[in-house]
């Protein structure tokens, strides 16, 4: 056990680690900038300090919030709470450059950064940062037990207090604690231990009296009477709760002596008990993941620096490392969306597996409806060879197991993790140059590069107004005003490479059509059509102006 220190008053001073504390207060409030020192660090305080203060922190061990200074001129106040012992610092950001230069400030200072948005009001951030750490204080190594909410305590006290043999349930009936007993225990009670849940025959017969369902529907105390032929004794269950979202249910038999008067009251304080040590797990199970999740994410985005993500997933930061996106393509087109959901979840479930198994320190997250995974620690030679070799399991587990089209982007190795988000970028292009492929799985930036080429050239042309052709702005408004399909057919006849047979194919129209089509639109225009570069030019025009229609 641990030795707490105690302040002169003598109150435990109890920290809690920087990445307890960044789960507690969320992704919505703050964005992680840079953690020299790593997230296991110990935050003991919360204060504030505005750039009127001459010093950063008071104490070791501070979280401090730096108010009234943004950007660049937050700068002195983080090297000084740096200096006086602070582990972490919060600052409001500006401009990009802004935050290049409190980052590296905060790395040089070895203190954590983070970048509080823009919206947030610091009364907020303090209270639920301050909520934590008062949380970690009630927590210390001597009622851990206690205050994290152990079922088996829980099942102790209640079969103190009914005088029973006490089991708790998740709503599948898989026992999840119980009692120690040297009381006589019923055959039930024996196999749903030894089982971890109750035997078939009598849960059939829980679910035909309704016991199940009663235990369900709310607070109730239910009870079972007593089956000799089955040898199973009397008992009493209470269903467990989360507002009206079942959680499980808590059991008690009857040992050598009835159940107690105070048996339901004591029953129901235990199910509200468990009801939020219940939550409390679950939110602890996915507070870690969700914490690694916004640690790549901050790394695609450039919003952290790569040794500090590298630190907390053991990496090294030096060393090869990809990014690879998938998405789901649903196979009907207005599919439903809560079923698409679940695909993409259980999908994210697959990659995970995959991806773990294939490398310890790799991290996945979901932005939007693509799910990214970053494999560091990858070998020099064989990188991309490897990362498609796994990619391509997982494609295939997802057509055996969810049925489901999956469409991968495999970025190129980049050789350090500071360059991950490059590789991120990358694998989006070329995953966006796929959406015109269905029929491709997987793909890397050397099977599609000419469709990026090209859509990186139409984004250059969508943004800048500059570089667009009234010419064929005037053909299109010529469409719009005598309904004729002259743009349509200009587009069709150039991507056939001047095929007309092929292009009149394509539109289903006579060929002498289409030459007409195409004499007429040179005559609105005036382009030379016999000149490569005013081809290549409408070409590209038209392709924009198909893509802002789709879009």
């Amino acid at each position: 056990m641990r030795e707490v220190e105690v302040d002169a008053a003598g109150v435990a001073v109890v920290g809690v680690p920087l990445r307890q504390l960044l789960i507690a207060v969320g992704e919505p409030l703050v964005d992680v900038l840079a953690a020299p020192r790593g997230f296991d660090v110990e935050v003991r305080d919360v204060v504030i300090v505005d750039p009127e203060e001459e010093s950063g922190s008071g104490r070791s061990g501070d979280f401090v919030l730096v108010i009234g200074a943004r950007g660049r001129a937050a700068v002195r106040l983080v090297r000084a709470a740096a200096r006086e012992g602070a582990v972490a610092v919060a600052v409001k950001v500006g401009a990009e450059t802004d935050v290049r230069v409190l980052r590296d400030t905060a790395i040089d200072s070895g203190i954590a950064l983070l970048g509080v948005r823009p919206e947030v009001r610091w009364e907020r951030l303090e209270s639920f940062a301050r909520s934590a750490i008062d949380n970690a204080r009630l927590t210390t190594d001597a009622d851990v037990g206690e205050a994290l909410g152990d079922l088996f305590s829980l099942a102790q006290t209640v079969a103190a207090m009914t005088d029973g043999i006490v089991s708790i349930e998740d709503t599948a009936s898989r026992v999840l604690a119980y009692s120690r007993s040297d009381d006589e225990v019923d055959e039930l009670r024996r196999l749903s231990i030894l089982g971890r849940q109750g035997p078939e025959p009598y849960l059939a017969m829980l679910r035909e009296w309704g016991v199940y369902q009663r235990l369900r529907a709310g607070e109730d105390v239910v009870r079972i009477d007593e089956r000799p032929d089955l040898g199973i004794r009397r008992r009493m269950a209470v269903g467990i709760h989360a507002g009206t979202q079942p959680l499980g249910s808590i059991w008690v038999q009857e040992g050598s002596r009835p159940l107690s008067e105070r048996s339901e009251r004591a029953l129901l304080g235990a199910a509200r008990v468990a009801a939020l040590q219940l939550v409390r797990q679950r939110t602890e199970a996915t507070a870690g993941p969700r914490f690694r999740e916004n640690l790549l994410t901050g790394l695609l985005d450039g919003r952290i620096d790569a040794q500090s993500v590298a630190d907390n997933i053991g990496a090294d930061a030096a060393k090869p490392a990809v990014v690879v996106v998938f998405t789901l393509r649903p196979s009907e087109p207005n599919a439903d969306r809560s079923e698409l959901e679940l695909q993409r979840a259980e999908m994210t479930s697959l990659i995970s597996v995959h991806a773990s198994a294939y490398r310890r320190s790799a991290l996945v997250t979901t932005i939007g409806s693509r799910v990214y995974v970053l494999l560091p620690d990858l070998p020099e030679r064989s990188a991309v060879a490897s990362t498609l070799s796994l990619t391509r399991e997982i494609v295939a587990a997802a057509k055996q197991h969810l049925r489901a089209r999956v469409q991968v982007g495999v970025g190129s190795e980049v050789r350090t993790l500071d360059e991950a988000a490059e590789s991120r970028n990358e694998a989006d292009r070329v995953l966006d140059a796929m959406t015109h492929d269905l029929h491709a799985e997987i793909a890397t930036i050397s099977d599609v590069r000419a469709q990026v080429v090209v859509s990186e050239l139409l984004t250059v042309l969508q943004g800048n107004e500059r570089f667009r052709d009234a010419r064929l702005t005037l053909l299109q408004e010529h469409d719009a005003e005598h309904g004729t399909g002259l743009a349509r057919s200009l587009l069709a006849y150039l991507e056939a490479f001047g095929d007309v047979r092929a292009a009149s194919d394509r539109l289903h129209v006579h060929p002498n059509t289409l030459r007409y089509r195409v004499r007429r639109a040179g005559e609105i225009t005036g382009i030379d059509l016999s000149n490569p570069a005013e081809r290549l030019n409408a070409h590209l025009q038209l392709l924009l102006t198909r893509r802002t229609r789709r879009s």
